[in-house]
């Protein structure tokens, strides 16, 4: 099956190729870095964590661009609240930032571009649209005129035909009835304290939506391959994106344009009015690891709602550590005879996953084929029909789709001693028939996370997923 993408450009699933052959050229948007990033975020952050990584698995070269933006009204407003310098005050957004990408196992993209650090290329292409005549100034502020754009609109769909001319807008984030003019470049003024540029177009900071087009243009090229973000991005932000980039270049900017739907919470809007606005931390904070976070937010296909459940991050931590036991219990099986199925059995899983993933990375269909596998793996496995041959292709082909999943818990193969004395303690208990205090010594481990299992060859213990 070939790789498609449903892609909100067009409103259908595309057949997905690059640019370049083998090489896939790909820019979200990344935070910007007023507050600790919420789980809202990082479920677009996971989805597009599983295209890059899909894209990989598909043999693909990928240049990941994810910009930070570290200027814009909420950043202003956020360090002119506490009195101290824009840097200081983003710098410890961006650092948590890139805490929790790590947290979750997102990998790194291969340039993340800040907005304060690439002022001279938005002032290029601002001038390149004055020289085209779609944008104008104002009091020293600048405008992309959307009316001498005729092709704006063609990503959201928005309807133009109660646009009054020369109506225009500048704070950076605006809701869908408000297609209007949009700034692009802000003359300073007080509200902006020390926060300001001297540049040809004069004092001032640039618009949220021309730091995308110059940092994404950058480092992609004109033209690219794949651009994501949330489904809010798609207007105004992604639609001035196009307006401003193609309106310089005359070059379409982005072939496939992939959009992850909401999140909400047990059923509800994300907001902090209903209590139930979490950031990454809170959530790790309630005693859930980040692998378990990390399955929720993956396991749901991107095009649809997500509702982010406590029910749910129990379910994730069972299926969790299914698939990790079933990983550990196969390195441990030594092997038996074979029937011949088991290569049967790990061939169909990894076609069934790609074909899956194929089909604009359904998830749900990859994830459904994986624990079929598991299922028939361990069936083999009481028969004694997997032989020690067979064992290590199944073990290969997990290691295969874990490169898409990241699913498995790194062990540290390593007994605090406290904790060892106390596992020798309850074995002890056991031998003298004492089960009261094995279990009381038992029951204390699990609360530090440690998980017991009895089994012939001697007591296992691993950490709680």
């Amino acid at each position: 099956m070939a790789l498609r993408f449903t892609n909100t450009l067009t409103r259908t699933k595309d057949e997905f190729k690059p640019l370049e052959e083998d090489h896939v050229r790909m820019y979200t948007c990344g935070p910007t870095v007023y507050d600790f990033a919420h789980i809202g975020n990082f479920r677009t952050y996971m989805f597009e964590d599983l295209l890059r990584r899909y894209l990989r698995y598909k043999g693909y070269r990928v240049t990941h661009v994810m910009n930070v933006t570290d200027v814009d009204d909420k950043t202003i407003k956020g360090s002119m609240a506490q009195n101290i310098s824009l840097n200081e005050y983003t710098d410890r957004y961006k650092k948590a930032f890139f805490e929790d990408l790590d947290a979750l196992g997102i990998e790194r993209a291969e340039i993340y571009p800040e907005a304060t650090t690439h002022i001279p290329e938005m002032v290029k292409l601002v001038k390149a649209l004055l020289d085209k005549g779609i944008a104008y100034a104002v009091d020293g502020n600048y405008y992309f005129s959307i009316a001498k754009f005729p092709a704006y609109g063609k990503l959201s769909h928005i309807d133009l035909s109660g646009l009054k001319a020369g109506a225009r807008i500048s704070t950076d984030e605006y809701e869908k009835e408000s297609a209007s003019d949009f700034a692009l470049w802000k003359a300073w003024d007080t509200a902006d304290g020390d926060v300001f540029w001297e540049t040809e177009l004069g004092k001032g900071r640039p618009g949220w939506h021309i730091e995308c087009s110059a940092m994404s243009m950058k480092y992609l090229g004109d033209s690219f391959d794949i651009h994501c973000g949330g489904v809010d991005n798609i207007f105004p932000h992604h639609e001035n994106e196009i307006a401003q980039s193609e309106g310089a270049t005359g070059k379409r900017f982005v072939n496939f344009w992939l959009h992850s739907e909401h999140l909400i919470v047990e059923g509800r809007k994300m907001s902090k009015s209903f209590n139930n606005f979490y950031t990454l931390r809170e959530i790790l904070g309630k005693g859930y690891s980040p692998l378990v976070v990390r399955s929720v937010l993956l396991t749901t296909h991107y095009r649809q709602q997500l509702n982010f459940t406590f029910d749910g991050l129990d379910a994730a931590r069972n299926a969790l550590e299914r698939y990790n036991d079933f990983y550990k219990n196969l390195g441990d099986y030594p092997g038996g005879d074979s029937s011949g199925e088991a290569d049967i059995v790990i061939n169909r899983m990894l076609a069934g996953f790609e074909d899956n993933l194929d089909d604009d990375l359904n998830i749900s269909g990859a994830l459904g084929e994986v624990f079929d596998f598991i299922r028939d793996i361990n069936r083999l496995k009481a028969e004694d029909n997997l032989s020690a041959e067979e064992r290590d292709r199944a073990i290969a082909a997990v290691s295969k789709i874990e490169t898409v999943l990241h699913f498995l818990k790194k062990e540290d193969g390593v007994l605090e001693s406290e904790i060892a004395e106390l596992i020798q303690k309850r074995n002890g208990a056991r031998k003298n028939r004492d089960f009261a205090t094995a279990d009381k010594v038992r029951d204390l481990l699990l609360e530090r996370g440690i998980i017991l299992e009895d089994t012939p060859s001697g007591t296992k213990w691993k950490r709680k997923i």
